[in-house]
């Protein structure tokens, strides 16, 4: 059951129950790439400026799309219960780990991370959906160790029975909640996948 046509109208969508932070001293950071094209659009309808925050998925050798941890600059999170469940060894992590390293660095070196000073201001994280929340929760304590006063993660679609730590975010808003949940793709009739080029247009754009 697709809720949204594609990333933009999730944004827009999204950007209605986020309108309380109009006017405030926010920053949106998407989290590349698809989650950039969701909080351009919020950042746009809150006239709030535009920011990436880099991570990346540290997925399962049998199956690259279920994540077992998340990266950023200077963040390690690991889910030992997805490692279980997924029977990945600490071999096989290390070395999953370790390819995922130098694509956040290319993706740091290509978006400018960080390319707003966020110390003091509320952090509005954005992706385009969360499906284990590993990204996410690494996306939230990379922006707290880059000093934001305060940190809201925002998303579209989410697992209904999924929500992150009171350590993770001082606020977490998700606009679908879903019961039912798959992968984040089968909530978007678009869900073409999202190309540097375009992010760096829209933070180019911002």
């Amino acid at each position: 059951m697709s809720l949204f046509a594609d990333r933009a109208d999730a944004g827009r969508r999204l950007a209605e129950v986020l309108e309380r932070w109009r006017g405030q001293d926010a920053v949106v950071c998407g989290i590349p790439r698809g989650g950039v094209v969701v909080a351009a659009e919020v950042a746009r309808a809150l006239g709030r400026p535009l920011d990436v925050a880099v991570v990346r998925k540290l997925g399962a050798p049998s199956n690259q799309e279920f994540a077992v941890g998340a990266i950023a600059d200077g963040v390690r999170v690991v889910s030992p219960g997805a490692v279980q469940n997924a029977g990945v060894t600490p071999e096989q992590l290390n070395f999953v780990e370790d390819m995922e390293r130098v694509e956040l660095r290319r993706r740091i070196e290509r978006f400018g991370q960080p390319r707003l000073d966020v110390i003091g201001r509320t952090a509005i994280i954005v992706d385009d959906g969360v499906a284990t929340g590993a990204t996410a929760i690494a996306a939230c304590q990379s922006l707290k160790a880059r000093g934001a006063a305060s940190v809201v993660l925002a998303t579209p679609v989410a697992p209904a029975n999924w929500r992150p730590g009171q350590d993770v975010c001082d606020e977490y808003i998700c606009l679908a909640p879903q019961p039912d949940f798959w992968a984040v793709g089968q909530f978007y009739d678009d869900f073409t996948q999202t190309e540097d080029a375009e992010v760096e247009r829209l933070l180019r754009n911002a």
